[in-house]
């Protein structure tokens, strides 16, 4: 049976590719391939995949060395008879993303250059309580400003920045962000109100699907297809389904917090009722009871449920059992066998994983044939602002042309 497909849209007249059109595609092109070998690429390698001539190649590799995107990284072999070949590979030099988190136990700040190593990573611990998003916002412009001096000393200039926040975010708007107290909040015009001196770019992401990305650029997993879930502030989940991102139609997928684990249960500050959030945030496994001064929310929760405090394991006993409630019935719609926790539940994992994975079991129905396997995410607490850098460099990665023509204009 043909399946049902949406009738496309006229196609609209295109203008004729000109020569400098031509000279950008082709450009980019070529940096692509790089960035996808597994390893330096010769010229001749690059002339053979791309099917452009090896002068072009020769122009385009000199462009993309002038402007630090490349270097040259030794000698190729290509198993074929002949003398080695220079390879080019990514530079360690030149544009570098900034990632900025705001997590259950403070804020973080992130640098990756262009290989995806982290240059720079730092986190100041802070509370929220009556705090305002400016106040907020304005510390985390402060930790921005201190990154990019950092990395200026290595040669790398921040083109872009990324804020990874705890909730549905819109055009850099954070439409709901329950566990900060905000709502309708423009993120973004605030944060680059705070960084104006800095000049910078500034997109604002929910922080679950970039602690996804980072978890999927990251490579360790060997995994395309899996369910991040972030515990901290919120609860939220990241849905990787073969190596795509599911954003949903306005971006806003993966409310994993709100989803009704009791129909009549306790009352979420979203305005309804028996959310997983009321079950399994740190808030709720904490139940009132503030962490000693100093201490995170992960660390007392921790230090409780090891001195074998029987208010706290009865805590996560029900935190992972809702959680494992909330997640059934997304991987029964979604048909994913891999769950990983990240942020505060990759340090918590070891208490909630036993009761989460009995629900899973039992609930859904490809269990018996097709286990699920959950576990704690890679990056643990980092996810999100390294996913948030990863994210920046991923727009000098997809076009180069932005970063070259900054390096001529300066």
């Amino acid at each position: 049976m043909t399946p049902h497909v949406r009738p496309s849209q006229p196609r609209q007249p295109q203008e004729p590719v000109r020569q400098e059109n031509l000279r950008t595609l082709n450009l980019e092109l070529v940096f692509r391939h790089i960035v996808a070998a597994a390893g330096p690429i010769s010229r001749t390698e690059l002339a053979a995949v791309t099917g452009l001539t090896r002068p072009t190649i020769t122009r385009i590799a000199e462009e993309l060395l002038a402007g630090q995107l490349i270097t040259e990284a030794g000698l190729t072999h290509s198993g074929r008879a002949g003398r080695p070949r220079v390879g080019l590979t990514l530079s360690e030099k030149g544009p570098a993303g900034l990632g900025l988190d705001i997590r259950a136990d403070g804020l973080a700040a992130c640098v990756v250059d262009l290989t995806g190593t982290v240059r720079h990573l730092a986190f100041a611990p802070s509370a929220y309580s009556g705090r305002g998003a400016p106040d907020v916002l304005g510390h985390l412009a402060g930790m921005a400003g201190a990154a990019i001096e950092a990395i200026a000393a290595e040669d790398l200039t921040v083109v872009t920045a990324t804020l990874a926040v705890p909730g549905p975010v819109s055009g850099g708007v954070v439409r709901s962000a329950p566990a900060l107290g905000w709502r309708n909040v423009d993120a973004g015009a605030l944060l680059r109100a705070a960084t104006r001196h800095l000049d910078l770019p500034i997109t604002v992401e929910n922080e679950a699907n970039l602690a996804a990305l980072g978890e999927l650029y990251a490579g360790g997993n060997s995994l395309d297809s899996f369910v991040y879930v972030s515990g901290g502030l919120g609860i939220g989940a990241g849905i990787v389904l073969d190596g795509h991102l599911m954003r949903g139609a306005r971006g806003w997928s993966g409310e994993l917090g709100h989803v009704t684990v009791h129909p009549d249960g306790k009352p979420c500050p979203c305005g309804s009722r028996g959310c997983l959030q009321t079950y399994a945030s740190l808030a709720a496994i904490l139940d009132d009871e503030p962490a000693p001064r100093a201490a995170t929310p992960e660390a007392a929760i921790t230090a409780r449920a090891e001195a074998g405090t029987p208010a706290t394991l009865a805590a996560l006993d029900s935190a992972g059992t809702a959680l494992g409630v909330a997640l059934s019935g997304m991987l029964n719609i979604l048909d994913i066998d891999t769950v990983l926790l990240g942020g505060s539940f990759s340090l918590l994992a070891s208490w909630l994983t036993m009761n989460a994975k009995a629900e899973l079991d039992q609930r859904v129905l490809t269990a018996a044939w097709a286990p699920v396997t959950i576990r704690p995410a890679l990056l643990g607490p980092d996810a999100a602002v390294i996913g948030a850098a990863l994210t920046s460099i991923d727009q000098i990665r997809q076009h180069p042309t932005a970063w070259l023509t900054r390096q001529v204009t300066v």
